[in-house]
């Protein structure tokens, strides 16, 4: 099952399900809730299967392209990241640790954007890399899981672009920009995902293929990072956590398109805009790990 998270034409929090290229209002099945969340995560709080709150879905679909997306979790909870899980990527940022060390870090919630948005770069004097993830939302509440139970917590996977700027500022602060977290466009449930070790990640900037790398190769998988993270921190249902990019980080600016891919997850594609960009008031851009001047060569295959 594929989901999706959009806007009625009054701005309101609306979720659906996606036939084809068309999209099934889902809204009017989930439960009232108080607090102002937005649909999605009415959707996932609501403590049912997933299949079973969506059983009644009927109406007329509406093209999927009519539609105003939304990040698809517009209201995460938290986003929590892992820091150098390729080894390709640890080589290619000369990086002397990687996730076994470093842990997790968090980004900001408002940091997210939908599909077909553009992320703002804050700076005109800082660079700032793409970096493409598999994410996934959770869809149950998670504390000291194992990671044999850690895959019964995850409502579905997504796509993310972690937009990085480079110094030696501390990571939440450089990955949590507004706009700095594309999100999207579908969540799919883990029974249309497949196994997670057959997933293939490609990321363009401008037609280039700069990111071409198979999910298998994380250096902590998918159970591993979920059973992590919940020791450390009680996962709630809409929280997010984003797997780590492999090698082909590279510099992005005014103008460009990002996009990045698994076939069995769909397309995320957003604009870059410098638009209003002042220089940089603290001083890190010649600390902390240096990225290569050129795009890491993508691997043969």
């Amino acid at each position: 099952m594929k989901i999706v998270s959009y806007r009625d034409e009054a701005g309101g929090s609306r979720v659906g399900v996606v036939v084809d290229d068309a999209v099934i209002d889902a809204t009017g099945l989930l439960r009232p809730q108080a607090g102002g969340t937005s649909a999605m995560r009415r959707l996932l709080e609501d403590g049912r299967p997933l299949e079973d709150i969506l059983s009644g879905l009927d109406g007329d679909p509406m093209p999927l392209d009519d539609l105003r997306l939304d990040p698809i979790v517009p209201d995460p909870g938290k986003i929590i990241a892992a820091p150098v899980n390729y080894f390709d990527h640890k080589a290619e940022m000369q990086e002397a640790y990687h996730v076994d060390s470093l842990g997790l870090f968090l980004k900001a919630p408002s940091s997210v954007i939908a599909a077909g948005e553009h992320i703002r770069l804050p700076y005109t004097d800082r660079r700032f890399d793409q970096e493409g993830e598999l994410a996934l939302v959770i869809g149950r509440r998670a504390s000291h899981v194992t990671t044999e139970e850690a895959l019964d917590h995850v409502a579905g996977y997504t796509l993310l672009l972690d937009i990085t700027m480079r110094g030696g500022e501390d990571r939440s602060t450089r990955k949590s920009f507004d706009t700095f977290t594309p999100i999207g466009p579908f969540l799919v449930t883990p029974d249309e995902t497949g196994p997670l070790a057959s997933l293939r990640l490609r990321t363009w900037v401008g037609g280039e293929l700069r990111q071409d790398a198979d999910i298998a190769d994380l250096i902590w998988d998918v159970p591993q990072l979920i059973a992590y993270a919940s020791s450390v921190m009680t996962l709630h249902p809409g929280d997010v956590i984003t797997t780590g990019t492999p090698a082909g980080v590279g510099q992005i600016g005014h103008g460009d398109r990002v996009a990045v891919a698994i076939e069995q997850l769909g397309r995320l594609e957003v604009g870059v805009t410098s638009e209003g960009a002042v220089a940089c008031p603290t001083k890190g851009a010649t600390t902390g790990p240096r990225p290569p001047a050129t795009v890491t060569p993508v691997r043969a295959r």
